[in-house]
């Protein structure tokens, strides 16, 4: 039965509305979108994509797309195609910085990814399968994810999207309808449907302006190698832990903060001056870089004696 004109009229007015919407959003951002060509790594002929965030050639785009690299030429929605520099990267987020000497830049603005919210229209351009400035529409269907980065760590707060994303995808940005970036695109779940994610706007914000100060981010180590295990029962009950798990040490680094500290293998970490550690993922939070060059207690079991070490964590190294 054909349905009423009135709800059909509300139907198309809708259907223009959002189209209005991702459109708009698409020509706000668009100029402002690159694709990212890639030489000198281990796989010849690498791209991606990414975008300018301020006026001055600098582009925000993943770390994967960019890292190894000896050469990067990167193309402008205007047609032009130019040379560029690394000037920062962090596989610990997944996100890297580069930069081109080139005037009349369009750029983007970041929104608050804190304020996004399941379910609302979320914008992705890049260029997929070598196809420049596609546009793909969806929803925010997820927040809060967690992702492992290259270097181990986990980045956290990820925005989950069923906007379509492909191969070359990778750094270019996932906008709202305000053409603002709410998230960096990064990863695809490949055997999924749907399932794609995105380095949320706020950590891009923050990871950028470092790198553009430093090329890196500081982060502490302490040179161990460990594992998640079960605390036994009894030990949790004698010594009154506040967790069921802990870090075991499977390796220590020579010369390391821990070694120096007098950690040895098969020791259980529990806690960083007095924050428990039940998890590597856990430990690796603690390990920020204002505790670089500062005194630390470390909680540990050592067999079933509980026992606590001064340690001083040291800057980890910039990944080769």
């Amino acid at each position: 039965m054909p349905a009423p004109v009135s709800t059909a009229v509300a139907d198309e007015t809708l259907i223009d509305a959002y189209s209005d919407a991702v459109s708009g959003a698409a020509a706000v951002a668009h100029p402002a979108v690159v694709h990212i060509e890639v030489g000198g790594k281990d796989i010849p002929g690498g791209s991606g994509s990414g975008f300018f965030i301020s006026p001055d050639g600098y582009i925000l785009t993943n770390s994967h797309v960019v890292h190894g690299a000896r050469e990067l030429k990167v193309f402008l929605a205007d047609g032009r195609k130019l040379a560029a520099d690394l000037i920062g990267d962090d596989p610990g987020t997944d996100l890297a910085v580069i930069r081109v000497s080139a005037d009349e830049i369009s750029f983007l603005n970041f929104a608050d990814s804190s304020a996004v919210r399941p379910g609302q229209i979320a914008i992705a351009i890049g260029s997929p399968m070598g196809f420049q400035q596609t546009v793909t529409a969806g929803i925010v269907s997820g927040l809060g994810r967690s992702l492992r980065g290259a270097s181990g760590r986990l980045i956290d707060n990820v925005i989950q999207t069923d906007a379509a994303l492909n191969p070359g995808n990778s750094g270019g940005p996932l906008v709202n309808t305000r053409g603002e970036v709410i998230g960096v695109n990064t990863a695809i779940i490949r055997p999924a449907q749907g399932i794609c994610f995105a380095i949320a706007s706020n950590t891009a914000r923050w990871v950028a302006g470092f790198l553009i100060k430093d090329g890196h981010i500081r982060r502490s180590y302490i040179g161990v190698a460990g594992q998640n295990v079960p605390l036994l029962r009894k030990l949790v009950l004698h010594h009154r832990l506040e967790q069921e798990t802990g870090v075991m040490i499977a390796g220590l680094e020579p010369d390391s903060p821990a070694s120096r500290a007098g950690l040895l293998e098969s020791d259980i970490l529990l806690a960083l001056d007095g924050t428990p550690a039940p998890t590597v993922d856990a430990l690796h939070k603690l390990l920020t870089a204002d505790r670089i060059g500062e005194r630390a207690i470390i909680t540990l079991l050592r067999g079933v004696e509980l026992r606590r070490h001064a340690i001083i964590p040291l800057e980890m190294p910039s990944r080769a």
